[in-house]
């Protein structure tokens, strides 16, 4: 368990065949300059168009459902 703490990924077999993976829960922290390191090729978006756009798919709508 402790070193599932440290972030170890476990391979798990049966009779030598590997049937899954244990992986810590929680996930590691990100630093804000590797993060914008990764989006930085990312293209831009337009958060008026975004929004219409979730807007045309999604129902908004505060009344309930029948």
């Amino acid at each position: 368990m402790r070193a599932l703490d440290h972030g170890e990924v476990f391979l798990v077999t049966r009779n030598g065949i590997p049937v899954g993976e244990l992986r810590p829960a929680r996930r590691r922290f990100v630093s804000r300059d590797l993060l914008l390191e990764a989006l930085g090729s990312a293209p831009n978006i337009d958060a008026g168009r975004f929004r219409h756009e979730l807007d045309a798919i999604l129902d908004q709508s505060p009344e309930p459902r029948t």
